[in-house]
């Protein structure tokens, strides 16, 4: 007969095995930003937007280049969800988007069935310093 301890022991690791399953698969199902370098020149992030679960509302101070990592769609909407702009991402496409216009709010949007991957390379500054 498994002692009291040994039965708790496994009964914790079950537990966190549990909630570690059930936080990665909330993850996979939410759009989300990972950094992945900054410096004082340029911001670095992957963006996953999941279908139908759009970025919360932000801006861009600064011009960024885009990379898709997937194919699909993604529209930029403004506050009230009209669609200001669509972008056809092809893998491995870049493409470059300049700042926002002043106070302009946007959400990134996937209209479609299968998650928009893309990476973001965004300066830090309007003009690079050579250094």
């Amino acid at each position: 007969m498994p002692s009291t301890r040994a039965l708790l022991a496994s009964s914790c690791v079950a537990f966190a095995a549990g909630a570690a399953l059930a936080s990665a698969q909330q993850q996979a199902q939410t759009s989300r930003r990972e950094e992945q370098f900054t410096n004082d020149q340029l911001k670095v992030w992957k963006t996953t937007v999941m279908p139908n679960a759009p970025l919360s509302l932000h801006r861009h101070e600064h011009g960024r280049a885009l990379v898709a990592l997937t194919d699909g769609q993604l529209q930029v909407t403004d506050k009230d969800g009209k669609v200001l702009d669509t972008y056809q991402l092809k893998v491995g496409k870049a493409m470059w988007l300049p700042k926002d216009p002043p106070g302009q709010l946007h959400a990134d949007v996937n209209p479609g069935t299968k998650p928009v991957e893309v990476m973001v390379v965004q300066l830090q500054q309007d003009t690079v310093v050579q250094k």
